[in-house]
């Protein structure tokens, strides 16, 4: 595997660009996220994300209500049984988010020019002339020559199935405003966007804890995805919240902040060191922001992800395959970018909830992101994480930074990380080893004294969203700091798994991170026949 491996700046025979690519058992190191929905619920279907490669399923309850999601969850663990494939779940919340009801669903044309007023009052039905909102505050909020923008599913970036809106006027609690582009709105609901506005919402609403507390606490949720993360205290709030529901279940859930307003952007550097990881929203920040800007905040943010070992998700990559089967030259591009960049998934919207080739979407997505890893220039990469480490280093950052150093001087063909809490799995990633790394997790029992159970099932799937991190439950008869004969049978079995999904094989070398007692162990084995 490490072989296939190449640097930008090395001679590429252009030839070689046009060769087939292999298929391995993991399609790509990069995951990819799919929101699943009308296009992409049926257990038929789900199987077939699954095999294309999706590893974490996220549920955006801007959508359909919590029995809709459930029956879309059963359908997900039908599917997860019958291929063997894995998947973590990741709960999306609405937020502070704008938008347009239209009860009727009637399409709506809106033409250039024309004035169109935003109200309050959810009873008057949706037209070209009248579009309710679900907040009172807009008036209070907004001012003449300031820019709204409306679209389903946020903004598709189409001058067609998305429409931007400059505020003429304010009539009380109405907010009158001018046309710019002609569009028409179709669906149930709009999404929308005051650019550059504070919305005087919280981030985590009544209707967000009440999911929360009902379908996130029953079905364990891996990850909470935090729309319109502004501050580090919206992080906080949620953590504390979680953490009084039921027994403690969602302790363990980690927090994605979604940064998708220049507040967040203001406040990146905070919000992340609170945050179990950041997704980058490139719809509403994409708005936010100057065009020319959006590279550069997605550069940064992915690099600041990185060193300080957290995972960076990007979204909105490849919207033109909602209705497409092969994304434009400038999306595919787009991906590889994200990859090159650092990223650590790639999050499917509209793409996967109500696209047409969910499947094909997930899979060319995929293919991108394992060809732009061979790319990828590891070497740099390392010696930059290194450097901005710095000395002296932990004591686990020391252990993952020397075992990705093996592997890569061995050539190794995987990674074996023996780990309890995911952590030192975790910092292996972080140094974007070329090989996969196989997060061996041994549960830990634990007890409330009221009765037993076994840590494990949140830090295993909690990986799947972590680039070049695949995890393998072990047995819980092992315990988490265990002899070295009994870590050696754990070690049989990571590497019967290896052999069965065919990323290792007789003769390659594999590097192996243990905890023997109170000693961190990295050592290199050669397989026999």
């Amino acid at each position: 595997m490490h072989s296939n491996h190449l640097l930008l700046e090395e001679p590429i025979r252009m030839a070689s660009i046009l060769e087939p690519s292999k298929a391995n058992f993991f399609p790509a190191m990069t995951k990819i996220v799919g929101t699943l929905g009308p296009c992409s619920r049926s257990v038929e279907v789900i199987s077939g994300c699954l095999k294309a490669g999706m590893s974490v399923a996220r549920f955006d309850f801007s959508w359909h209500d919590a029995e809709y999601h459930q029956e879309t969850l059963e359908n997900l663990k039908a599917a997860m049984k019958s291929t063997k494939k894995l998947s973590s779940v990741m709960l999306d919340t609405v937020g502070p988010e704008l938008q347009v009801v239209n009860k009727t669903e009637n399409d709506i044309t809106l033409k250039a020019d024309d004035k169109v007023i935003l109200t309050p009052d959810q009873g008057q039905e949706a037209s070209s002339e009248v579009l309710p909102i679900n907040f009172a505050g807009l008036s209070k909020a907004v001012k003449k020559g300031d820019t709204i923008f409306l679209g389903q599913y946020l903004f598709t970036g189409s001058e067609t199935t998305s429409v931007w809106l400059e505020v003429d006027d304010v009539k009380g609690d109405d907010v009158v405003s001018v046309v710019k582009n002609s569009a028409t709105l179709s669906g149930s609901l709009f999404t929308m966007h005051a650019s550059q506005i504070r919305i005087n919402l919280p981030t985590l609403s009544d209707k967000d804890k009440q999911v929360i507390s009902t379908w996130g606490v029953q079905n364990k949720i891996d990850f909470l995805s935090l729309s319109y993360t502004r501050h580090a205290e919206d992080v906080r709030e949620a953590r504390e919240y979680l953490s009084k529901l039921g027994d403690g279940d969602l302790s363990q859930t980690q927090i994605f902040a979604k940064i998708e307003t220049i507040e967040g952007l203001t406040h990146f550097d905070e919000i992340l060191q609170e945050a179990d990881g950041i997704i980058l929203s490139r719809g509403n920040l994409g708005i936010d922001l100057p065009p020319e800007k959006v590279f550069f905040f997605q550069k940064s943010a992915i690099y600041k992800c990185n060193m300080a070992g957290k995972p960076a998700v990007v979204t909105r990559v490849v919207d033109t395959m909602t209705n497409n089967l092969r994304p434009t030259r400038a999306e595919a591009t787009d991906v590889a970018n994200a990859v090159l960049d650092g990223c650590d998934a790639i999050l499917l919207g509209a793409e996967t909830l109500r696209g047409l080739y969910p499947i094909e979407t997930i899979s060319t997505v995929g293919k991108i992101c394992a060809e732009a890893e061979k790319v990828f220039n590891q070497d740099q990469y390392f010696k930059k994480t290194v450097k901005y480490v710095g000395e002296p280093m932990t004591h686990l950052e020391s252990i993952a930074s020397s075992a990705v150093r093996a592997a890569i001087k061995v050539k190794a063909s995987v990674i074996i990380c023996f780990t309890s809490s995911g952590r030192a799995a975790r910092l292996i990633a972080k140094y974007r080893p070329t090989m996969p790394v196989l997060s061996v997790v041994i549960p830990r029992l634990k007890t409330n004294q009221l009765k037993w159970s076994f840590s494990g099932a949140f830090e295993a799937r909690q990986s799947l969203i972590v680039r070049g991190l695949f995890p393998l439950l072990a047995d819980p008869r092992h315990p988490a700091e265990s002899t070295d004969a009994t870590n050696e049978s754990v070690l049989k079995v990571a590497l019967d798994h290896g052999k069965a999904s065919g990323i290792v094989k007789s003769h390659d070398r594999v590097v192996v991170c243990q905890k023997v007692g109170d000693a961190s162990i990295v050592k290199i084995i050669e397989l026999e026949d």
